[in-house]
């Protein structure tokens, strides 16, 4: 199957062949490759739009048709006219593939292609040659005189050859001068070490006894501070001390043990004692003054 595209009314004189054609496949207008939608330059695209009257006057003409098909054709249906300001466009309503049955000859035929060869090299591109070949002949000294001329670029090169091995020289002697300031240098720094060792163990003696001063000062301050806390401690408690003292006692926080053991214990023991003896001797003597006054009673009485 190949694409076709066909117009709704093919042209009579569609089919295009000649006598010298025999044995080929004709072509038509309808016979076309490619892709469906492009459209074929027709001889009826290049005409002028018709309106609807022409365009049945024309199917008219090219039909052919007399009698009874023309009387049908009259009676058939037609498109309503378009509205005002517009047309109808005839539009592709068939099958837009067919079928292909002619068969076409086809004949086998072989090719053998050469070996591969290696490029050659491209020529180096040498442009024409333009204008006109002249000549001339320069004998010695018309041009100028090497003695004269060479003169100049030798001073500059012996010049150049000079400061080169002068600047060379001086670079070498500020080397030598630069080692052997170094060389000094190394030597007065190692016989300055021990004096450098000695001056630092001494500042760091010295920094110790400063330490040692500080901390002593220190001490002493704390001492004095201490000594002058306590007389005045002493003296703001010379007065105060007598009388706190003298409380306390009375309110009995300060006592002798054996004055408070005799107080608490030896003399309670004691008068209760006293005490006994003095009721005995009270009752003792009671019991005499009655036996004595029953005694003088009845000496009284016998006498």
């Amino acid at each position: 199957y190949s694409p076709k595209y066909r117009e709704a009314n093919t042209m009579p004189n569609a089919h295009m062949s000649t006598p010298s054609s025999r044995g080929r496949p004709r072509i038509t207008s309808g016979d076309l490759n490619g892709v469906t939608w492009i459209s074929v330059p027709t001889e009826r695209s290049f005409r002028a739009p018709m309106d609807s009257a022409d365009m049945r006057t024309q199917e008219e003409r090219t039909s052919g048709a007399v009698g009874p098909k023309r009387v049908r054709r009259k009676f058939r249906p037609r498109t309503p006219e378009p509205v005002q300001g517009r047309k109808h466009l005839e539009i592709q309503t068939e099958s837009y593939l067919e079928e292909l049955s002619d068969i076409p000859v086809v004949k086998e035929i072989e090719c053998q292609t050469d070996a591969f060869l290696d490029r050659p090299e491209t020529p180096i591109f040498i442009p024409a040659k333009t204008g006109k070949d002249a000549e001339t002949q320069i004998d010695e000294g018309d041009l100028f005189d090497f003695e004269e001329e060479v003169r100049p670029i030798l001073e500059i090169l012996v010049g150049k050859t000079l400061e080169q091995s002068l600047l060379e020289v001086m670079e070498e002697e500020e080397l030598a001068a630069l080692m052997a300031q170094q060389r000094a240098f190394l030597e007065r720094r190692n016989n300055q070490l021990p004096e450098v060792h000695r001056l630092q163990e001494q500042e760091r003696r010295r920094r110790e006894e400063r330490v040692k001063q500080k901390r002593a000062l220190q001490e002493e301050k704390e001492v004095a501070e201490k000594i002058a806390a306590r007389a005045l401690t002493q003296q703001q408690l010379a007065d105060l001390v007598p009388s706190v003292l003298a409380s306390l006692r009375r309110e009995g926080y300060f006592y002798d043990p054996v004055e408070r053991d005799v107080e608490t214990h030896f003399f309670p023991r004691l008068m209760e004692d006293v005490q006994r003896v003095l009721q005995k001797n009270c009752r003792a003597r009671e019991l005499l003054d009655g036996q004595s006054s029953l005694l003088f009673g009845s000496i009284l009485i016998f006498s």
